[in-house]
């Protein structure tokens, strides 16, 4: 049996496998090298009294205070979370893909657009306990300008897990979940838009086109995620606060992130910080998430195509 006959159809297919590690291989590419820019984002959302907005001032504070690999701290939690994210993003994906979209017929915007949202919901449930860790794991150690938050003292990936377990119950590792699953509308958007441009420049056969959409998937991915992050970006500091968890006040997540709680965080925010607390660390955010959206998708393109070429696969846009 020829390798397209096996990856035609089927949950297990290897098409699918290339695309998921593809994928991974290309968020984590992409995120090592705007790592910082991450960092950055993380002290605004969760450290409320810090002052500095910009962010070269914010970099360079944390360098000076901390010292320069402080920037890249958490790096391997948050690297080992994006890359088991991406790999079940994609491979979701492109499982409902082949299901959904059989034989000679093309997808269209809608069938993309509820793809993004159901792989993102599966995406959300399977890898949150990693975020909640990864978040406290990068957030561990910093000087907080706000003294009601609490430091935390794990020794890597799995004491977190066994102390927030023990110390906080098991639920405690799906703080904020609500928020991201309202947040999945931001990837699926991002990825119809994706789909739709890959569809357009799949119409034509010459090499020039194959160019040209990798230019317009980067330009248009870019302008779309900068869009959906500006959108939902109040909804992402509230998600950072809860997967934190760490204030000695009454601002922890329950459960599942209840809607009490996320209202909650949401109002105290505003009352504090005004309505522009709501997007402290935007800057940052935006600069990383297009940065690294487009970055990732290049080297996602790349590795597939190379894949496919080599194991004598043909490369199907739908």
């Amino acid at each position: 049996m020829s390798h397209n006959t096996g990856s035609s159809i089927g949950l297990l297919s290897y098409e699918t496998l290339v695309h998921a590690v593809a994928g991974a291989m290309g968020s984590v590419t992409a995120m090592s090298v705007f790592f910082p820019l991450d960092t950055a984002k993380s002290r605004l959302q969760v450290d409320e009294k810090r002052k500095s907005k910009s962010t070269p001032i914010i970099l360079a504070e944390i360098a000076k205070e901390e010292g320069l690999l402080s920037l890249y701290r958490g790096w391997f939690p948050v690297i080992s979370s994006l890359c088991c994210s991406n790999f079940v993003y994609f491979y979701t994906f492109n499982t409902l893909k082949k299901v959904m979209i059989a034989g000679p017929q093309r997808s269209g915007p809608g069938k993309d657009l509820l793809m993004g949202i159901v792989a993102g919901a599966v995406n959300v449930i399977l890898t949150t306990p990693m975020w909640v860790v990864n978040t406290r794991l990068k957030l561990q150690g910093v000087k907080f300008r706000n003294e009601d938050l609490h430091q935390t003292h794990y020794r890597g990936i799995f004491d977190a897990f066994s102390q927030i377990i023990a110390s906080e119950g098991v639920g405690t590792l799906w703080n904020g979940t609500l928020p991201s699953l309202i947040l999945v509308l931001n990837p699926a958007v991002q990825f119809m838009i994706y789909e739709a441009m890959k569809r357009r420049a799949g119409k034509g056969n010459k090499k020039v086109t194959y160019a040209l959409m990798y230019t317009e998937i980067f330009l248009i991915g870019a302008i779309a995620k900068a869009i959906a992050t500006t959108v939902t970006y109040p909804l992402q500091t509230i998600q950072a606060i809860l997967r934190f968890g760490q204030y000695k006040g009454d601002g922890k997540g329950g459960l599942m992130g209840s809607l009490s709680n996320v209202i909650k965080l949401f109002l105290d925010r505003l009352k504090n910080q005004g309505f522009f607390g709501l997007y402290k660390g935007l800057e940052a955010k935006l600069l990383q998430t297009v940065l690294t959206a487009a970055l990732m998708f290049v080297v996602y393109e790349k590795i597939t195509a190379a894949t496919f070429k080599v194991m004598g696969l043909k490369q199907t846009i739908k």
